[in-house]
């Protein structure tokens, strides 16, 4: 089980909490991902991109043995702040398409370019798969 945490004493947090606390378990690390489709192509809008994004961080983590709700941390990474500011409504919607109301702990930064030129996100995350009884 993971415990987020997010003390009186900090600012509100909003679509993200301000730590996380894990129990023993297999960490798993997940490279960056973009918005990417399998046949190579990345949507036009960053609120498509996102939601694209975290289809494929999903699919990593469970590839891994992880669930969604297994994320204690993630980074986001973004070409244009001000953009996903504006859209934030969208993207919220697409993340909990894929993570529901779990909101790890988190960081948004924003970059002046991506690997890939088309990418206006990428997002790494890591997880932690918790201890089954017969492991302890």
């Amino acid at each position: 089980m993971t415990e987020l945490i997010n003390p009186p004493e900090l600012p509100r947090a909003v679509g993200f909490s301000h730590a996380a606390v894990t129990e023993p378990g297999r960490l798993v690390f997940v490279a960056g991902q973009i918005g990417e489709g399998p046949d190579g192509a990345v949507p036009d809008g960053i609120a498509e991109q996102m939601d694209r994004t975290c289809a494929n961080v999903v699919t990593a983590l469970r590839a891994a043995g992880a669930e969604p709700e297994h994320t204690v941390w993630m980074q986001i990474f973004t070409t244009d702040v001000r953009a996903y500011r504006e859209a934030s409504s969208e993207i919220g919607d697409a993340y909990r398409r894929h993570f529901g109301k779990h909101y790890p702990a988190m960081a948004l930064v924003e970059v002046s370019g991506l690997f890939e030129p088309a990418a206006l996100v990428e997002v790494t995350a890591v997880a932690i798969v918790p201890e089954t009884e017969g492991e302890r």
